[in-house]
């Protein structure tokens, strides 16, 4: 994770073209399932890890949130969550998410959206994500699923046509470092099983509430393009849980 792309300018150029980016949650193809899996922020403090341009931190406020803080390593990310609200209920801090150390219990409930898979330690995550909870504390988070991790190149097999042929799976139960090109650089990733994902969350403190398989909403399937091709192979993988 402490590697930071989103500060190179070329980078961080593409990546605001997204539509993600230029939509905000709307924009975001899991964003319709992931909503569901919230938990009620009335009063709650809001910890967002990896918050980038902020849009969750904005949604917990917007609902109820007494604060929310989002924490992300890259300058730009922050620069541009910043310019989005003036609200004296929102903090950013700039920080890679290895080195955070909150207070014991000092958040209500903890967000991650499409962070952990570039940590390589989801374990000391885990202890320090459940440190910084109270006692029956909310964890929601969104990683790109095993599937689409596993063999690395996050690309689909083409036929001499350039036709999708098929998604390739291979080393799955060989966790670690991957390398794949996003927005045309190379980007490092830790590929984990859902074994992983979830026996760790239940051997640091955690149970777990739901998981889910997030298929693209008919809104999406029928405005883009390319999206039925996501009903092909899971992309992402979302997960609700809660500190015994």
């Amino acid at each position: 994770m402490k590697e930071n792309k989103y500060d190179n300018p070329a980078f961080f150029e593409q990546y605001s073209k997204m539509n993600r980016s230029v939509e905000g949650l709307k924009g975001a193809g899991e964003w319709h399932a992931f909503k569901k899996m919230m938990p009620d922020f009335t009063g709650k403090r809001v910890l967002d890890l990896g918050c980038g341009f902020g849009w969750h931190c904005l949604y917990a406020v917007e609902n109820g949130a007494e604060r929310a803080v989002g924490v992300d390593i890259s300058e730009n990310m922050l620069a541009e969550a910043r310019k989005k609200t003036d609200s004296p209920k929102i903090s950013y801090i700039q920080q890679a998410l290895e080195d955070i150390d909150f207070p014991d219990a000092s958040f209500d409930v903890v967000i991650s959206s499409l962070t952990f898979h570039y940590i390589e330690s989801f374990t000391d995550m885990c202890h320090k994500i459940n440190r910084s909870l109270t006692k029956g504390g909310a964890f929601v988070f969104s990683v790109e699923h095993p599937v689409f991790t596993a063999q690395g190149t996050q690309d689909w097999y083409y036929d001499e046509d350039g036709n999708k042929l098929h998604w390739p799976v291979d080393s799955y139960f060989t966790e670690g470092l991957r390398t794949a090109n996003f927005l045309g650089e190379d980007v490092t990733k830790y590929h984990k099983t859902i074994t992983t994902y979830v026996n760790t969350l239940l051997e640091t403190g955690f149970e777990l509430v739901s998981l889910v398989e997030p298929e693209p909403d008919a809104t999406m399937l029928a405005s883009h393009p390319d999206m039925p091709d996501e009903l092909r192979r899971p992309m992402m993988l979302l997960v609700s849980a809660r500190k015994k």
